[in-house]
C-alpha cells in the first residue's frame, strides 16, 4: 500500500471500528439500565430498537448523502455526531433520555457504511486489502466494545463511563477532517467513463430502486431482513441471559473478596458475551472462504440451517451445564458473523453494478433498520414468556430466511 491506501484505510478502521464499539456497547449497559431505572426488558427493548432501528434506516439517505458532500465529511459527522451523542447518554436522567441520545447514535452511526465503503472503493488502490483492514477493525470493535465496557464498569459509574468512551470518537473526527489523502485515487477509467445513476429526484429516486427490485434482489432484501431480526434479537438481551445460564450452571462465582467494591460490578457473563463475539472473527473467515469455494446464497441455506439448530438447541445446551453453555456460545458466535461475507457476496451478485451504493443503502435498511425490531420482540417474548420461547422465536426467524434462501437458490 503506498501513503494514499494507507491513511485512507487508518482512517476507515478507526471509524469502523469505533461504530460497532458503541453498537455492541449498548447491550452490555443495558444490564445496568434494567436496574438503575426500574425498567422491564420490554420498554428498554423498544428504546433500544429506536436507536437501532434509526442506525438502519439511516443507511440510505446516508448513501445519498456521501455522493453529495463526500465520504471524508461524512464519516467526521459520523464520529463527531456518536461521540457527542454517548456524552448526552451520559446526561440521560431517565429511560426516554437515554432513548433520545440513542436516537441521535442512531442517526450519526448510519451514515458510516455507505461512506466508509465508498471511501476505500474510490480511494485504494489495493482495494482488497483495504476491505480486509476495514472487515478486522470491524470486528476488533464488535468484540473489544463490549470488553472494553464491561472493564471500565468494574471501576467507574455507567455514566462517567459512556462519558470516556465518547471522547476518541470526537479526537478522531478532528484527525478525519485534517488528515491528507485523496478520496478519488483509485477511480479508475472503466468507472468514471460508466454512465453514473445518482438519483436527483425522488422520481428518479423511485425509478432506480425499480430497476433494482428484480424478483432475485427482493428475495435477497427478505433474506437479509430475518438475518437482521436474529443478529440483533439475540446479541441485544444475550448479556443478560447469559448471566442466568452461568448462574444456574456454576452458581455465583465469587472472583473477588465480596467486600470489595470489584466485586459487586464485576459480572462474568460479560466477559463471556465479548468472548462469544470475538469468535466471530472466525466466523468472518470462514464465510469469507465459503464465497470463495460455493455460491454464496447456498452458502446462506446452510448458515442458516445452522443458525436454525442453535436457535432450537441454544436453552437446552445452556442447561446441561458449563460445557454446554459454553459450546453453544462458541458456535453461536462463530455461525452469527459467518453470515456477514455471504449476505455481502449475495448483494454484489444480485444487484445492478451501476446501482451498487443504492442495494447496500437498501440491504442496511433491512439488516439495521428492519433488524432493529428484533431487539424490541425479544424483549417483550423475555417479559411475558421463557427464555426457551425467545430462542424459538428466533429460530423461527432463521427458517423463514432459509426458506426465501431456498427459493432464491431454486429460482437460477
Amino acid at each position: 500500500m503506498d501513503d494514499n491506501d494507507r491513511s485512507i484505510v487508518g482512517f476507515v478502521m478507526i471509524g469502523h471500528a469505533m461504530v460497532h464499539t458503541y453498537e455492541l456497547s449498548i447491550p452490555i449497559l443495558m444490564t445496568v439500565w434494567l436496574l438503575e431505572f426500574s425498567t422491564t426488558a420490554a420498554m428498554l427493548g423498544i428504546v433500544v430498537a429506536i436507536g437501532y432501528g434509526l442506525f438502519g434506516v439511516g443507511a440510505l439517505p446516508g448513501g445519498l448523502l456521501v455522493d453529495r458532500f463526500g465520504p471524508r465529511t461524512l464519516i467526521s459527522s459520523c464520529l463527531a455526531g456518536m461521540g457527542l451523542s454517548f456524552l448526552a447518554l451520559s446526561l440521560a436522567p431517565s429511560v426516554v433520555g437515554i432513548a433520545v441520545a440513542l436516537a441521535l447514535w442512531g442517526v450519526a452511526a448510519s451514515v458510516y457504511h455507505p461512506a466508509g465503503l465508498t471511501l476505500i472503493s474510490n480511494g485504494v488502490e489495493e482495494r482488497g486489502r483495504g476491505f480486509a483492514y476495514h472487515g478486522m477493525a470491524g470486528n476488533v470493535g464488535i468484540a473489544g466494545g463490549p470488553l472494553l465496557t464491561a472493564v471500565l464498569l468494574l471501576a467507574f459509574d455507567w455514566r462517567l463511563v459512556t462519558a470516556l468512551l465518547a471522547i476518541p470518537a470526537v479526537i478522531a473526527a478532528v484527525i478525519g477532517m485534517t488528515i491528507e489523502f485523496d478520496p478519488t485515487a483509485a477511480a479508475d477509467v472503466a468507472d468514471s467513463d460508466r454512465e453514473r445513476r445518482i438519483p436527483t429526484s425522488l422520481v428518479g429516486f423511485a425509478g432506480e430502486t425499480r430497476r433494482l427490485f428484480t424478483l432475485s434482489f427482493l428475495l435477497v432484501f427478505v433474506i437479509v431482513s430475518f438475518n437482521g431480526l436474529y443478529y440483533r434479537g439475540v446479541l441485544t438481551f444475550l448479556p443478560d441471559l447469559l448471566g442466568d445460564f452461568l448462574t444456574a450452571a456454576v452458581g455465583d462465582i465469587q472472583l473477588f473478596s465480596p467486600d470489595s467494591p470489584v466485586a459487586e460490578k464485576f459480572d462474568l457473563a460479560q466477559y463471556l458475551y465479548a468472548g462469544l463475539l470475538t469468535v466471530g472473527i472466525g466466523g468472518q473467515y470462514l464465510g469469507g472462504r465459503l464465497t470463495d469455494t460455493i455460491e454464496p446464497e447456498r452458502g446462506l441455506v446452510i448458515m442458516l440451517a445452522i443458525l436454525t439448530a442453535i436457535g432450537l438447541l441454544f436453552v437446552p445446551a445452556a442447561k446441561a451445564g458449563l460445557g454446554g453453555l459454553l459450546a453453544g456460545s462458541l458456535v453461536l458466535g462463530f455461525a452469527l458473523f459467518a453470515m456477514q461475507p455471504l449476505t455481502q457476496a449475495t448483494i454484489a451478485r444480485y444487484s445492478i453494478p451501476e446501482s451498487r451504493g443504492l442495494s447496500f443503502g437498501y440491504t442496511y435498511l433491512a439488516t439495521f433498520g428492519i433488524g432493529a425490531l428484533g431487539a424490541a420482540v425479544v424483549g417483550t417474548v423475555l417479559t411475558y414468556a421463557s427464555v426457551s420461547i425467545v430462542f424459538g422465536v428466533l429460530a423461527s426467524f432463521s427458517v423463514l430466511g432459509g426458506l426465501f434462501a431456498i427459493a432464491l437458490v431454486t429460482s437460477q
